[in-house]
Parts: C-alpha cells; structure tokens; sequence
C-alpha cells in the first residue's frame, strides 16, 4: 500500500509543454535552454516534454535553412541535448531541420536517457499565405526507415510510436504543427495505432482569432482521439519581420482542457498535467476503434523508470462528477436534464393513451423533481393541471414538515392534491400477516418499512387504473445504484421514472436551478428552497428518540456515493482508484471549486477511512446485492453522460454476482486510517 499515492502507480502519468525563448541560429544556446527545462521536468516528475517547432535552430529562418553551419550546428546540438540528459527520466521531444541523404526535413527528435529514440518528420507542409516550407523542406508523409545520425541508424518515418515498457498505456505519437490542421491528421493514425498521448511541436504564429481555432482543433483532435494532446507553440525570439508568436502551450484529454499558459510571454512557459491513462484505456476499450492498426506502425519501447513517491496530482478532479463547477455549464446541464425528463415524459403520455399522470408526493428531492416535470409536460400537452393527480401517503413516520412541504408544492403548481393516509391499510397488513407491531410491539424491521413502501406504489398503480393515467416513478439513479428502493410493487416500480437517469446530486442542483432560475414564481421557488434544504430520510421508522431516519447515515452521503458511482459506472475503475481520487476531491473543503448556489453550510471534507467505509458499503450494495432490482428496472431516458442503469441500455449484469473482487482490491490496496467508524 506504499505506493498508493504515487500517480504513476495509480495509472497517471505527468505530461508538460514548454515554450521558451529562441536564438535565432544558434542552436547550441537553444540545446542548453532546453536542458535547463528538461532538468526542472525531471525534478516534477515529467514522463514526457514537447518543445517547440524547429526549437534547436528557431522556426524563422527561411533559406538559412539551407545553410551548412546551421544545419549542423543543429546535429551537434541535437547530440550535446541527448548526451547531457542521460541521467533524466524525462522524455524530450525537441524541433530540429534534419538531413536524410539529399533531402531536408522538418523534424521532431524524440530523446531519453542519452539516446535518440527516433526522428519524426512533418508530414504536411503548408503553402499558404504567410508559409511557404515547401522551399526548403521535404513532406515527410508516408516516409519509413531509418537514417543516420552520429554514425548510428536511427528509426525514421511518420510511422513511429513511442512506448513506456514499465508505464502500461503510455505510448507517444507525434505530429508537427500543420498535421494537426489537415483534413486527416496524422495523429488519428497513430491513436488508431494505439498511441494514447500526442505530442505536437508547432510553430503556429499568430494573428486576431487563431488562438481560438488553435484550441478548438487540440480539444476535437484529443477528443476523436481518445488521447492526451499536448501543443508548444514558438514564442519570445522569433523574428517578427513579417508575424507574430503568442508562445501558447496547452494539454487537452479526451476533449478536456487539462493545463494551457498565458499568451504572448517574456520568457519560458512550462505547464503539466497529469494524463488519466486508465480514462483513455477504459474509453477506447468501449469504443472497439482504437488498437486494430497496431501492425502498421513501428514501435519504439523505452524504459521509463518513474519514481514511486507521493507527486501530489496535477489536475483538477471535481467533487461532484455528475455537478459542472462552472455556473454557466451547471445552470445548461440542469435546464436540458429537466426538459431531456419533461420531452421523455410527454412522449410516454401521447404514445400510452393515458389522460392522467398519477404521482406520489412526499416533500423530498425525488417526487418533488418528478412533480415538476410532470406540471411541465402537462402543460405542453395542453392539459389542465389538475390533469396531474398528486398524493401525499402519511405513514407511521411521516413528519410534519415533509407533509406540509408535500401540501405546499401541489397547491403551489395548481395540481389535484390529494392525502391518502396508508396507516389503517398497513395495520391490517401487518395484522395479517403476525407481524408484532400490529399487537403493539416497536419492531420496526424491514417488513414493517416495505409495507408501508408497497402499499403506496399498490394505491398509485389502482389509483392510475381507476383514473386512466400512469403511474409517475421518482426513484432516481443513486437509489437505484445502491439498491435503496423496495423492489416488485414498491417504489422501484412505475409505469414510467422520470428519475431514472439522474443522480441525487444533480437533482438537489437542478431543484436549486428551478428555485432560482426557473421562473416558475417566488412562491414555489420558496417552497423548493425548503425542500433541498431538508434532511433526506425515507420516513419509514418513526422517531423514538434517536433522531429522524436519515438515509445518508445508512447507506453513505450521497455526495461520496454518487462519485464511486460515476467512475465505476462510466470507466469501470477500480475501487483503489476511486478512493485515490477521492481523497483528492474530498480530503479539503476550502480547496478546490464548488457548484453553483451550493450551501456553504454543507461543504464537508471526507479522510481517507471515511472513503474507504463508505466505498466498502457502495461494493456490496452495487455488485453483490441489488441487481435484480436493476434487472427489472421500468422504462426511463438516460439523462447524463456518465451513464444510465438500465438492463435495456449502459448496464447489463447477472442479478445473482458477487463483489469479491472489489472488495479484494479495497482490502489489499486502499490505507487504513483512524476515522471512528
């Protein structure tokens, strides 16, 4: 369990890209420059380091391209850069003009521990207003072999990669400036081919508007990759006679901006991040497109050695997975989740016939979001409000605030509000069936909870009969992980959930949303306020003086749930992994960005002993205990990207499994620590 904190271990690995300044054919000061950089890369902890285009010799010499000394002075400072850096784990891809036979190329150099690995040529030289590398440079596409570089061969060609033999996943592709703006770079080759990190040295001067398009091609090209996609673009140095450089270097991941520096600097920019390998591993597994064109490149493998200490984890890894921190992605997310449930919802009303939508309402999160969307999609359909046949169920728990708030929402949204009490029902049930608490015993087990749970779903679905509607399911995505519901005629049952594909944190975001930003008057949004506010409890066990049911303290704060659920559901992670994360996201409240219109009130931190517990209770409830539940789930839309529970779509699992193996792994590889659970 030492190595649980190193990134490496935990199938991490630190990429950087640099820009610094340029001498303008002096290769031999430029050399040292990017020792200097390789050295503080190799002190962080730096897998692998992308230099500029043609950074050894400046990209802004035009025909001195030509000359003798400046080539090889190149040469000469490719082989000092390779020598001093052979006691550095860093791998250095640097730009530099090279010769092969009688043609030149513009290349990348790939360096480790004294060697040259390899020699990557520009594939597509661009023609076009201000270039015009075709002068002085060979295309290098579709060019293989080798060539010779200090009396060595060296593998040459756009058909190289570049793997770590001891970091599984590691393997680099790269590609030249121009390749990434082509119709089919290079780089979707490569990824094809299996490499899972891109590296691209650039020139890429700059005029209004093109740092934008520069962006925009690194995040589609990482994205359709399914790679880490790091850019350097050439800065301070080069000649301004007729453009400019903004020195820009940025690191995306599958689509995501990991690091990216400030434009136009005076000096060196160095940014890292820290390349989810097992993400991208676990994405291009599901995918099936990545890995069929291995054969057709060459493979370079190199050993990486990386430390195996604690290098803390250079990337942001969010509290709420399902939740964007950003105010203006949080209020998109909650408005199409919303009307994703309200679109799905009037499309099961027109095709069923139905007149009615049936719902029950117990002044919690769930049955609140689900009374909204069924208002809204009410009023799309054109029907009456009072079309919508809502009721609170009192039960032997019911408390007196979750009642009136139950009262408060449907007189609010103008549906037909009704109170079925269950307790008289639920007595002769439990009469009859022996159970003590019908001869005044406090036994309040699992059958004195699930009866007044199925009695509830049983008046829905007869109250749907005698009425013509459907039954309106508020479930939702957490309940149905943990298996927190009460399967068969219970509220694992409906005609059609609505919750089924949101989380619990994102239902508590999107009520707040509504609250504030829904327009749906001050007088519900004050009601909705309430709600969100609310202890969660099933309200099944009455009070005896322990305090009121709470949900969280049975099962785990749903915050830490819904957080092992988005990484076992959408990338299959190991328990020790997420709990690596975890730790990363959880262990300090005040670090880090929290969600929108989030209480201050509620931001909690979790150590690693609370996580551990509450991931061995997710384990066993997932794996080994409710997927029957999940087996018999009733219709409802998929909502969010990380995924859906249903047996028709994301997930598919024997009901009869076992969790052994994650709880093996949390076992043996996740820290005990003192929590006093």
């Amino acid at each position: 369990m030492t190595r649980f904190h190193s990134l490496y271990h935990q199938e991490f690995a630190r990429i950087a890209a640099c820009t610094l300044p340029v001498t303008l054919a002096v290769p031999e000061e430029n050399g040292r420059r990017i020792r200097a950089i390789l050295e503080d890369c190799d002190r962080q902890g730096v897998a692998v380091a992308v230099f500029p285009e043609l950074g050894l010799t400046g990209y802004t010499l035009d025909d001195l391209r030509f000359q003798d000394v400046v080539l090889s002075g190149a040469e000469e400072a490719l082989r000092d850069l390779a020598r001093d850096t052979q006691s550095l784990m860093t791998v250095a891809v640097v730009g530099v003009p090279l010769r092969r036979g009688d043609l030149l190329y513009n290349c990348a150099a790939v360096l480790h521990r004294g060697r040259v690995l390899g020699i990557v040529p520009k594939s597509w030289l661009p023609r076009y207003r201000e270039f015009y590398e075709p002068r002085q440079f060979t295309a290098g596409l579709g060019t293989t072999g080798t060539v010779c570089f200090q009396g060595e061969e060296v593998p040459f060609g756009t058909d190289l990669l570049f793997r770590a033999e001891d970091v599984p996943g590691l393997t680099l592709g790269v590609e030249i400036c121009e390749d990434l703006w082509v119709a089919a770079p290079p780089s979707s080759g490569l990824a094809q081919a299996g490499a899972t990190v891109v590296l691209n040295p650039s020139a890429s001067p700059v005029t209004i508007g093109r740092t934008d398009d520069r962006s925009l091609l690194c995040r589609a090209q990482s994205m359709r990759t399914l790679t880490a996609y790091a850019y350097a673009a050439a800065g301070e140095g080069e000649s301004t006679t007729d453009l400019a450089w903004d020195g820009q270097v940025s690191i995306h991941e599958a689509g995501r901006l990991l690091a990216q520096s400030d434009r136009f600097p005076q000096g060196e920019r160095l940014v890292t991040a820290d390349v989810d390998l097992a993400l991208l591993r676990q994405e291009r597994m599901r995918t099936g497109q990545f890995g069929l064109d291995a054969l057709s490149c060459r493979t370079v493998g190199f050993v990486l050695a990386p430390p195996e200490g604690d290098l803390g984890l250079r990337r942001d890894v969010p509290r709420f997975p399902f939740v964007p921190s950003d105010p203006a992605t949080l209020a998109r997310d909650c408005y199409e989740g919303w009307t994703i449930q309200v679109s799905a919802l009037r499309r099961r009303l027109e095709a069923s016939g139905a007149q009615r939508a049936v719902i029950g309402v117990s002044g919690g999160l769930d049955s609140t979001l689900a009374l909204l969307v069924a208002v809204r999609a009410a009023d799309e359909l054109g029907w009456p409000r009072s079309h919508v046949l809502a009721y609170t169920m009192p039960g032997f728990a019911t408390g007196t605030e979750s009642r009136s708030l139950a009262h408060l929402l449907m007189e609010a949204l103008g549906v037909q509000a009704n109170e079925l009490d269950i307790r008289p029902t639920a007595r002769t049930m439990l009469a009859g069936i022996g159970h003590p608490f019908a001869e005044g015993q406090p036994v309040h087990d699992i059958t004195f909870e699930n009866v007044q749970a199925g009695l509830r779903t049983d008046f829905l679905f007869r109250l749907a009969n005698f009425h013509n509607g459907i039954v309106i399911g508020t479930g939702d995505l957490s309940e149905l992980a943990l298996g927190w519901c009460t399967y068969g005629v219970g509220d694992q049952m409906s005609h059609y959930n609505v919750n089924a594909g949101m989380p619990k944190t994102l239902i508590q975001h999107v009520i707040r949303w509504l609250a504030k930003e829904g327009g749906l008057g001050e007088r519900t949004a004050g009601v909705l306020e309430r709600i969100v506010s609310a202890e969660i409890s099933p309200e099944l066990v009455p009070d005896t003086g322990q305090g009121i049911q709470s949900t969280e303290q049975t099962i785990g704060p749903y915050a830490l749930q819904d957080f092992t659920l988005f990484y076992v559901l959408r990338y299959g992670f190991r328990p020790s992994r997420v709990a690596f994360l975890a730790e990363k996201a959880w262990s300090d409240a005040d670090k880090g960005t929290w969600p929108a219109h989030y209480p201050a009130d509620k931001r909690a931190a979790y150590g690693l002993g609370e996580i551990r517990h509450w991931l061995g209770v997710f384990v066993k409830r997932f794996f080994a205990t409710s997927q029957f539940k999940r087996s018999a789930a009733p219709n409802g839309p998929k909502i969010v990207a990380g995924g859906a529970l249903s047996p028709r779509g994301d997930w598919r699992a024997p009901s009869d499994g076992n969790a052994r193996l994650w709880m093996k792994d949390l076992a043996e590889n996740v820290p005990e620590t003192n929590t006093g659970l």
